[in-house]
């Protein structure tokens, strides 16, 4: 949610960018757009877990392989865990920045 926000009678409220309260029912503009995962140093967006995989090896991301439900990625050196839903489709605005966090400066989440 990007915005400024603002604390008025105990409660507080995302005002958008443009101007919409959040907790109104109003929206920003930005938060009904389509968001994608995109490799920055080949500004590439990703469009697979095949292609996820290749990006984030060189990295020093591991598949680990515990759970037949989720995709899961680890790094031997730090107790960090990316956790992704099996089906690519079902990919998220909370697992792609889970991606982003992890990785930083290698991964940006943008409109489509």
């Amino acid at each position: 949610m990007s915005g400024v926000w603002v604390f008025k009678d105990g409660v507080v409220r995302c005002i958008g960018n443009n101007g919409a309260d959040g907790g109104e029912g109003g929206s920003s503009s930005n938060s009904n757009k389509k968001k994608v995962l995109v490799h920055v140093p080949t500004n590439e967006t990703v469009t697979s877990y095949e292609m996820l995989e290749r990006k984030l090896a060189p990295l020093g991301w591991e598949r680990y392989l515990n759970d037949p439900d989720l995709l899961q990625f680890h790094q031997r050196s730090s107790v960090h865990l990316i956790s992704l839903p099996r089906d690519f489709s079902r990919l998220r605005l909370v697992h792609m920045y889970d991606v982003v966090v992890k990785t930083r400066n290698v991964f940006e989440v943008r409109d489509a």
